[in-house]
């Protein structure tokens, strides 16, 4: 199986680094150089490929972009290569990706990954699958009990993330039920009063039962009947002028005329045909005119003014026009609002079933809750020893032959919290838990917070100690230590190269470090060296061997390149890191 490493970095105009080519191997890697040199500017450089924040600031002055460009060789099978070749990815051959990042000097970022154009955030996802990086941050990030606690469940993997899983669930479900039965309870005034509200428009609107479209008809009723003698005239006038009036027998009318005009035309229409139509035309109009004056005649007789009628018609409009003030502009509005407002009352009366229900489910899931909790508990518990045990041993290992680490797993009392094995504890999203961690430096010594009891080599030891653990449990191909070993010296720092070399044997480590016993034990040594010609200062990467090498580890020993006890020194620590091997 092809063990995935990263081979090579190329980085331009990134900080104080103009053009530099980093060759890089299995096994362990040094990168020294003095303060100012631009060490972080190669861990800067991963952190780009890798999938971390451009900031334009990086862009070297008087470049327009920076670039970083960096070659994986991946396991074929493995899950970075996948999920390269899923994004579009291509290989090259023997399985290495091509992998890119350009920062511009305005704060545009691009990222490419086998010769395609990706998202930084699947840079990302490549870097969990191929790379660990460990720097000052996260040492001090490891201080906050919450890192802690997320460092126990990196290491007790499944056997905590299911139970986790499943709490996590689970505490979603119930904060989302205990929202809706909050809202419900808090505005319960204020439904109630909705509701009376809305229960009396109704009763209001009921009482009167409107039928649709009764407003209109009630309208014309009222016209009609407020002007029934004018009307009731009108149409009398209109049929004395069709049919005639019986008390006129000198008035000529309009049926009179038309029905002579018909008989007129009618003795002459076998003579000419254009007549003959026209004298169709004129019975035609005669008939018509005769209807008409029946029903103006039958429209007169049967109006009656009746102020009975008037008077109840303008009373139901008057109730109707008190629905429409408050409910709608018309009586079909106030019908759409009776609807909408009878649909509102049963949600609101539900709503109190509504509060049962929810009520009822939060109670289960809080029960639901704390088993799960219980068992969490139990899973962190088991495996915070053997985290500790682990962590111990490799304490050991950097010479603290005597120092003990213990995890302590506990509760704290919240009187508004969940309720587990009869103590009402604070809870949150990961759990009930709070995990530390506790240092016992020497024998007789009291466990403290590590944040409180380390001095700054120990805190040192500590982390490097948790990520030798990690690499056990969870490994990954890439390791990148940045000043790791800070406030570490003498055997101590010894130690510490040389269990970094044994943790190379399985996997590929960089470490930046400015300890020569550490860079002593390193297969290959890369120097960051800074050059001024008086106008422009640049730094650039080189591979050390041999006698340069030698002289790195003095200068690194004693200042100076030169001294002669320096260079005995360094011979003496490459030839006990040569025989560690």
């Amino acid at each position: 199986m092809v063990v995935s490493v990263l081979e090579e970095m190329r980085i331009q105009a990134l900080g104080v680094i103009d053009d530099a080519a980093i060759e890089l191997s299995p096994g362990f890697t040094a990168v020294t150089g003095e303060t100012g040199a631009g060490k972080t500017m190669v861990v800067t450089s991963l952190g780009l490929l890798l999938g971390g924040r451009a900031d334009p600031a990086l862009v070297r002055v008087g470049a327009a972009t920076a670039v970083v460009e960096g070659r994986f060789t991946l396991d074929a099978d493995g899950p970075a290569a996948r999920r390269a070749v899923d994004a579009g990815a291509e290989l090259d051959e023997g399985s290495a990706l091509l992998v890119s990042r350009t920062v511009s000097a305005e704060g545009r970022s691009r990222a490419h990954a086998g010769g395609r154009s990706v998202p930084v955030g699947l840079l990302a996802e490549l870097s969990s699958d191929l790379v660990a990086v460990h720097g000052q941050t996260d040492q001090q990030g490891l201080l906050r009990p919450a890192r802690q606690r997320q460092a126990l469940d990196r290491y007790a993997g499944d056997a905590v993330a299911r139970p986790l899983a499943a709490y996590a669930d689970t505490y979603r479900q119930l904060r989302r039920v205990g929202e809706e039965l909050t809202e419900l309870t808090t505005r319960a005034r204020e439904r109630a009063q909705e509701a009376d509200l809305l229960r009396f428009g109704l009763e209001e609107i009921g009482a009167a039962e409107p039928r649709p479209g009764e407003d209109v008809e009630l309208a014309a009723e009222a016209d009609r009947l407020g002007h029934a003698e004018a009307l009731a005239a009108a149409a009398s006038a209109a049929h004395g002028a069709l049919a005639g009036d019986p008390a006129d027998q000198e008035g000529v009318d309009a049926g009179t005329l038309v029905a002579g005009a018909h008989r007129t035309l009618e003795a002459v229409r076998a003579h000419d045909p254009v007549l003959a139509q026209l004298a169709d035309r004129l019975g035609e109009v005669h008939i018509l005119l005769t209807d008409v004056a029946g029903e103006l005649a039958g429209y007169a007789d049967g109006l009656d003014s009746d102020p009975l009628r008037l008077a109840a018609v303008e009373e139901r409009r008057a109730v109707l026009a008190q629905l429409t003030r408050k409910y709608g502009e018309d009586l079909k509005a106030v019908l759409d609002w009776a609807q909408r407002s009878a649909a509102r009352l049963t949600e609101l009366d539900g709503d109190d079933s509504r509060i049962t229900e929810l009520t009822e489910r939060r109670d289960r899931l809080t029960r639901e809750l704390a088993e799960l909790a219980e068992r969490l508990t139990a899973a962190r518990g088991a495996a915070a020893e053997r985290f500790a045990e682990a962590v111990t041993a490799e304490l050991a290992e950097l010479a603290m032959p005597h120092a003990r680490i213990t995890v302590d797993v506990r509760r704290s009392d919240d009187p508004e919290g969940l309720p587990v094995d009869g103590r009402t504890v604070a809870y949150g999203p990961h759990g009930t838990d709070e995990v530390e961690l506790l240092l016992a430096p020497h024998p007789g010594a009291r466990p403290r917070p590590i944040n409180k009891g380390a001095s700054g080599g120990e805190l040192s030891r500590v982390m490097l100690a948790v990520e030798v653990v990690f690499a056990g449990s969870d490994p990954v191909p890439t390791y990148l230590f940045d000043e790791v070993d800070a406030g570490v010296g003498g055997k101590a720092a010894v130690e510490v190269g040389r269990r970094l070399a044994r943790l190379a044997r399985g996997a590929q480590v960089v470490v930046v470090t400015h300890l020569p016993q550490v860079a002593a034990f390193a297969d290959r040594h890369l120097l960051v060296e800074k050059t001024n010609d008086g106008s422009v200062t640049r730094s650039g990467v080189q591979a050390l061997e041999g006698e340069a090498r030698v002289r790195e580890l003095s200068r690194m020993l004693a200042g100076q390149e030169d001294s002669e006890l320096a260079r005995a020194h360094a011979e003496e620590l490459l030839e006990t890191a040569r025989a560690d091997r």
